[in-house]
């Protein structure tokens, strides 16, 4: 592991990280939920009457049940799991989704399961990414303190509440263009696919590492 960075956990984000980009549109989930293109959904829901809100939140968790029988792991996401795993790396799911939708998406993994992680947390068990607050939790239920934690995402939110839960943070490009934007903070290393932490995590080692 790199000299000064004791990493002990992995904390991942999971729609677009964990799984392949692009089983969600979210235009198309705004459109239909009447959410304006500039705001974010569950915000966007927070600013609705009770009843409304809670009707709302059924038609999305119906598109994220849908999207999650669609989903397949990312490119390496299996591979970089199960060799975390194996080293003893603490393994912890941080999303704005709920858990009924990362449920189903994990069946489609090979050789990983959900007890496979010491922390999932969801919209229901903290405030959404990017506050900071589900980070703290999963460090909490990790047994770790969120200095030993390496915060892992493919969209801004990810790396804005990492960084102010004080984890190191990778952005997962997925071959795409930068998701941050002018103010926001700068992640503190970037990755095309989720083998390469293994790479910031044993430098010392040469491809392919296995389990």
């Amino acid at each position: 592991m790199e000299r000064g960075m004791d990493i002990q956990g992995v904390l991942f984000d999971f729609d677009g990280t964990l799984t392949l980009p692009g089983a969600l549109d979210f235009p198309a989930i705004k459109q239909e939920l009447g959410c304006p293109a500039d705001q974010a959904i569950l915000e966007y829901l927070e600013t609705q009457p009770p009843a409304r809100r809670s009707a709302l939140m059924k038609i999305l968790e119906g598109i994220e049940d849908q999207a999650a029988e669609a989903s397949r792991p990312n490119r390496g996401a299996e591979n970089c799991l199960s060799v975390l795993k194996g080293r003893g790396i603490i393994l912890g799911i941080l999303t704005r989704n709920g858990l009924s939708s990362v449920k189903k998406a994990l069946k489609k993994f090979d050789g990983v399961t959900i007890r496979d992680f010491a922390a999932v947390i969801t919209r229901d068990e903290s405030l959404p990414k990017p506050h900071p607050d589900g980070v703290h939790e999963a460090a909490k239920q990790m047994g770790l303190s969120t200095r030993e934690i390496l915060m892992v995402g493919d969209f801004r939110f990810d790396i804005m509440a990492g960084s102010a839960a004080g984890a190191r943070t990778v952005l997962l490009a997925n071959g795409g263009r930068s998701v941050m934007l002018p103010g926001d903070p700068e992640p503190d290393y970037v990755v095309s696919n989720l083998e390469e932490i293994l790479y910031l995590l044993y430098p010392s080692q040469t491809p392919p590492i296995q389990p």
